[in-house]
């Protein structure tokens, strides 16, 4: 490899508190929500002196918001190491540790984001430490996407703009270090029901909307249950699509006929099955209901669905991390930017350090035993995507 470049990215230490310290919520709440930019400018003064080429990549509609690609080589193909800028809301009186400020203790770095996973772009411009474009035969492309606990503004700006990134990517979410390749989409559906109100005492002055989502409710659990019985992926802890009843409201005294009821339903849906098809779906089940009662309805996305994850098991990026990490890729229940990347091209797997049981929990923590084996696992992919590839 060639020698260290005049000015290099300050320490991993340094550069994990920094990222720790700089706030980057994102929420569909606009009180919590945040800019990314602050932190994306701490990305680009370190990855510019560690010799990248730096784009940040304004998303429509959304000025306080961008990605960053920085990129060291050039041509086709090449690795991208991805990771998510934004974090979770969280609630500081439930932490024992300052949520932003990186915290040592007992082997472990606290901090919102040390899992779940800004730490992981400092790993990726450590284990890029002393490269320069005349190593690589191939591209080196490290990726910071904004907003993917909300809404995944920034990988769908990325798919919107059509722009090639790389040949394979890795996106460091928390897996425990184990490769990933294939998870559930992520759907959000509100049913809305619209009835009559009326005085209480006399059930026909009105109809009841609330009356009316409990047969549609009865309908779901019975699509439900159909949708198990049908589709079954044993590569999955939960092999088959569910869908949770997660909130219910209606009505808004007890001596009144409820006008209105409301439910949001969760689905996870195995690769293979289409979002559209399924909202579709659903709403010709909650129309059955609401015909037949007389009642008005809506059934409509909570937020733009995530769909599911494939990358082929032949894939020369889940061959290499299932051989250098010495497990077979995995599936998993959580949504991840993975589907989007397919899109562009990009074979993907998910695979990063931390662990999904920290991730929005009060006291997230990052094992420090997990830092230098995530560190030259990622070296060895650069080795092998970059430097040595053909």
């Amino acid at each position: 490899m060639s020698l260290l470049p005049s000015t290099e990215a300050p320490s991993l230490r340094h550069m994990l508190e920094g990222l720790i310290a700089t706030p980057s919520v994102s929420s569909v709440k606009p009180d919590w929500n945040q800019s990314n930019r602050p932190l994306l400018a701490l990305l680009a003064d370190w990855l510019t002196d560690a010799g990248f080429g730096i784009e940040i990549l304004d998303i429509p509609g959304h000025p306080d918001k961008a990605n960053l690609v920085a990129t060291l080589g050039s041509g086709p193909g090449g690795l991208v190491l991805s990771g998510h800028s934004d974090t979770v809301p969280f609630d500081a009186h439930l932490w024992q540790h300052d949520p932003l400020k990186l915290t040592e203790h007992d082997g472990r770095y606290y901090g919102l984001g040390t899992s779940d996973m800004k730490a992981f772009l400092g790993l990726a411009i450590e284990a890029a430490r002393g490269l320069s474009a005349a190593d690589l035969k191939r591209p080196l492309i490290i990726l910071a996407t904004a907003d993917e606990e909300s809404a995944m503004h920034g990988a769908r700006a990325l798919v919107d703009a059509g722009r090639p990134l790389g040949r394979y990517a890795v996106i460091g979410e928390p897996t425990g270090l184990r490769p990933v390749r294939m998870h559930k989409g992520v759907m959000g559906e509100a049913v809305r029901l619209i009835g009559q109100s009326g005085h209480a005492s006399d059930p026909r002055l009105g109809n009841n909307a609330l009356e009316g989502m409990h047969e549609v409710l009865t309908a779901v659990l019975a699509w439900r249950d159909e949708l198990q019985r049908t589709y079954n992926n044993p590569a999955f802890p939960v092999s088959f699509p569910t869908i949770n009843p997660g909130h219910i409201h209606g009505g808004d005294n007890p001596n009144r006929i409820c006008g209105h009821c409301e439910l949001h339903l969760d689905l996870r849906v195995l690769p293979g099955l289409d979002p559209d098809g399924l909202r579709e779906e659903l709403r010709r089940r909650v129309a059955a209901v609401a015909e037949r009662r007389g009642l008005g309805f809506e059934v409509a996305p909570l937020f733009d669905s995530i769909p599911p994850a494939e990358t082929a098991a032949g894939s020369a990026i889940v061959q290499a991390t299932e051989t250098l990490t010495g497990h077979r890729a995995e599936a998993v229940s959580f949504g991840t930017e993975a589907p989007f990347f397919n899109r562009l091209g990009m074979e993907t797997v998910v695979l990063g350090p931390g662990d999904i049981a920290q991730a929005h929990q009060p006291d997230e923590y990052l094992a420090l035993e997990r830092i230098p084996p995530g560190i030259d696992l990622l070296r060895r992919l650069i080795r092998q995507f970059c430097i040595d590839a053909e």
